[in-house]
């Protein structure tokens, strides 16, 4: 049975030891697959259909593809290979949730019926991103499978506190900072998003259900000027085990390609996958990436 380390904190595994991780968009769970397997784990992974990359596949023991309404079935297949402990990466796009016949196009396995029909049909409970998170975590709680934190198994993913490029935000950019944090942890409290976007101390743009990526297009197209800031932090009641900020080198694309020069995200609580070539990209184009404690202050 997989156990934390004294000396470091983090699993260990039993030679073999079978470990569950469901898949979603971006290469973040990627990585997680290959720091389980380096760990020693025999990783069995349920793909998201239309979000996981396929590759992820080559470094698992087994790799199967979910549909969004089968989280039954995930169980199911989980605990038939022995997984007791598994972990969720990478981005759900949620939007799919409010298409047309989304009911009948994801149609729910009898178990996720029975645990989300009051959000979906009875409208009893909301769609937040905690509450259905919450929902699922339950569901693979009865069936016996503990759900950790994907950063238990790669720390280093975690950004450090400071300034991360060679250029610093400038003055006006630390006052948007200021503002943008206030915003953004507000919006997080309410479970509304994760990222704003600021000029001036006015928000461009605050991201709700469409995402980062989309939020920051959002805002380039409002300031046509560019050099806007976007700041991206942990909710206040941020759960590790889901919805971590994670930003990557598609981030930092889609900012250059909208004109933002400023990223600001939380220390100790925001996911930067392939760090070094995230910072060479955001040398090589201007942008400022700084890193700071969670009250938006810097070391």
């Amino acid at each position: 049975m997989a156990t934390l380390s004294e000396q470091t904190g983090r699993p260990t595994a039993a030679p073999g030891e079978p470990i569950g991780l469901m898949a979603g968009w971006g290469r973040y769970p990627l990585v997680i697959a290959e720091a389980m397997r380096r760990q020693g784990f025999e990783v069995y992974c349920l793909g998201v259909k239309g979000h996981a990359d396929p590759s992820i596949a080559e470094c698992c023991a087994d790799f199967q593809w979910i549909g969004l309404g089968k989280i039954g079935g995930a169980c199911r297949y989980l605990v038939r290979h022995g997984v007791r402990r598994a972990a969720v990466a990478g981005k759900i796009h949620k939007h799919l949730l409010f298409q047309r016949a989304a009911f009948l196009k994801h149609l729910p396995d009898w178990p996720t019926l029975a645990a989300f029909y009051r959000h979906f049909l009875l409208h009893q409970r909301d769609l937040r991103d905690d509450t259905l998170m919450s929902t699922m975590l339950g569901m693979f709680a009865r069936a016996g499978i503990t759900v950790w934190p994907p950063t238990d198994f790669a720390p280093e993913l975690l950004v450090k506190l400071g300034q991360l490029t060679r250029r610093g935000p400038s003055q006006p950019q630390h006052n948007d900072i200021a503002f943008g944090w206030r915003l953004a942890k507000e919006i997080g409290r309410l479970d509304v998003g994760q990222s704003v976007a600021v000029k001036g101390a006015t928000a461009l743009a605050v991201e709700a259900v469409e995402g980062t990526d989309q939020c920051i297009r959002r805002a380039g197209e409002l300031c046509k000027q560019g050099g806007f800031t976007v700041v991206k932090v942990a909710k206040p009641q941020q759960d590790m085990r889901f919805d971590v900020p994670t930003v990557g080198l598609r981030t930092l694309q889609t900012m250059r390609e909208a004109g933002a020069t400023c990223l600001a995200i939380e220390a100790g609580k925001t996911v930067i996958v392939d760090e070094c070539d995230v910072v060479r990209f955001a040398d090589q184009h201007g942008i400022a990436i700084v890193a700071l404690s969670a009250d938006g202050e810097h070391a």
